[in-house]
């Protein structure tokens, strides 16, 4: 156990003078402007004769391809990093650039593609909107991006210096559980719960915030880690640029303690939370076009500001300052010594696979209602929408022919009493509650939609309830991968604090 050194560094990743297509919905948005900017956050640490680097961009999620391209522009800049030790984590805000996919699965995802496959001859799927040159290419895109990243992570390290640091806990209101169950087993993604079917929301929430104060020889604030149970996604349905309620928490805590402070936020375990209290509902300021957020006769209640527009987004992001800042007050003791270990691990997770009865109902499924609206003059996102659930089906299908298993990267790390663990998914709440249940560490970070993006990680209630999140359409493995990922998780990290 010896001296630990950390370093920070912060890098836009706004394309210059580019509109950008925005990921994250169905319908097809194109940048209007830029509400904040979008960046990519790193912290370095060595320690131990170990090293780690932790960026947190802002960005939807990042392919296992889109890692490999960082961590081969990374070594081209130093040899002092193992570039498997570099890890890259997305906030999964919906209000960024969209990256190139460059090795694509065969399509084994790719809806709408098998959408396109099966519409009639003639007939085409036309976007909502057509981009033109005043748009980045999602190719460029990726290149600019995975550029940034590798330079964050770069700066990071050669910012790092002995430092001190402590860990310390808070509470803010930002995620919240957005399925909701109805008395007939069923669950629906952004459900109405103005229904006598409404029976409850399907899960928990957490709002808990593991917190790490960072700081260097003099005793300056450096940097906060924050990790939160919640992506990014209030801003989701908007056309502009922006870090949606990261962005807000960076700006009002620079404020705060000082416009040199750096936040590093991470996504917690949270493929089933949102920041909208669905029960408390409060309708957009402004138009929103989801096919699965349907609110036909809506109640006015007092909550939230809507947390789909930038009132909403205001209000997270000053909860999540003012607890960082307030806990910040009440620090009394930091170390600079501390063990710290990191271990790189590749796990295989059985495939989730639709059975010979799931795939023939769903080209039936598909071709009824290609027949059904074959009069249409075009097929856009809503048609999408509607047959994601059977295009997927029959993308899985045809995958798992040749396919068993999910190869995932994960990490385990230990730095004082804290453990830190990441995985690849939009995993659901109850995974996360158990890791942290029985976790030796004092308090453990978990880092999802890290080192690759692999879809939501449903429970089996979820599963046997359906709808969006937990379709065979929505991740690549189920709750039988998530049982299993779960205890391999809380086996390594008490292996590491057993040492």
């Amino acid at each position: 156990m010896g001296t630990v050194k950390i370093g920070w560094a912060e890098e836009s990743i706004l394309p210059p003078n580019k509109k950008v297509s925005l990921a994250g919905q169905f319908f097809e948005r194109i940048s209007e402007y830029v509400e904040s900017d979008i960046t990519a956050t790193a912290m370095a640490i060595e320690g131990d004769g170990e090293q780690a680097i932790i960026v947190s961009a802002d960005i939807i999620g990042l392919t296992v391809e889109g890692l490999e391209i960082i961590r081969e522009k990374f070594a081209r800049l130093t040899d002092e990093v193992t570039p498997d030790k570099l890890i890259v984590g997305a906030t999964h805000t919906h209000t960024s650039l969209r990256l190139a996919n460059p090795k694509k699965n065969a399509g084994a995802r790719d809806t709408k593609g098998i959408l396109k496959e099966f519409l009639p001859a003639g007939k085409e799927y036309v976007p909502l909107v057509t981009r033109d040159e005043s748009v980045i290419t999602d190719e460029e895109a990726l290149e600019f991006a995975t550029d940034k990243v590798a330079r964050a992570a770069l700066a990071a390290w050669q910012n790092r210096k002995p430092a001190s640091f402590t860990n310390e806990f808070g509470r803010a209101v930002v995620g919240m559980c957005r399925r909701v169950s109805y008395d007939d087993g069923s669950a629906q993604m952004w459900g109405d719960t103005n229904t006598a079917n409404f029976v409850a929301l399907e899960g928990g929430n957490d709002s808990g915030i593991e917190l790490l104060y960072t700081f260097d020889e003099n005793k300056n604030l450096m940097g906060v880690v924050a990790n939160i149970a919640c992506p990014a996604q209030i801003l989701e349905q908007r056309s502009f640029i922006s870090a949606d309620y990261w962005g807000r928490a960076r700006a009002m805590l620079r404020e705060k303690l000082g416009e040199h402070v750096f936040l590093l936020g991470l996504c917690g375990a949270g493929g089933d939370q949102c920041p909208r209290d669905l029960v408390r509902w409060v309708e957009p300021e402004t138009p929103i076009d989801d096919p699965n957020v349907r609110r036909p006769n809506p109640i006015k209640h007092k909550g939230d500001p809507s947390m789909y527009d930038i009132s909403g987004c205001n209000r997270a992001g000053k909860r999540i300052a003012n607890e960082i800042a307030s806990v910040y007050e009440e620090i009394t003791e930091l170390q600079s010594e501390g063990a710290f270990r990191h271990k790189v691990i590749h796990l295989d997770l059985p495939l989730r696979k639709a059975t010979m009865a799931e795939y023939n109902n769903a080209v039936r499924e598909l071709e009824h209602y290609i027949e059904k609206n074959k009069d249409k003059e075009k097929f856009d996102f809503e048609d999408n929408a509607r047959m994601h659930v059977y295009a997927g089906t029959i993308a899985r299908y045809r995958y798992q022919q040749t396919h068993e298993v999910v190869n995932v990267e994960y990490h385990v790390l230990r730095l004082g009493n804290i453990a830190i663990v990441t995985n690849p998914f939009e995993l659901f709440l109850d995974y996360g509650n158990r890791i942290k249940a029985r976790s030796y560490a004092e308090q453990t970070f978990i880092i999802q939609l890290c080192c690759g993006s692999q879809g939501y990680l449903p429970t089996e209630k979820a599963e046997k309830a359906g709808h969006y999140s937990a379709y065979i359409s929505s991740g690549w493995v189920g709750h039988e991968a998530g049982d299993l990922f779960t205890r391999e998780n809380i086996n390594e990290i008490n292996k590491m604090f057993a040492e």
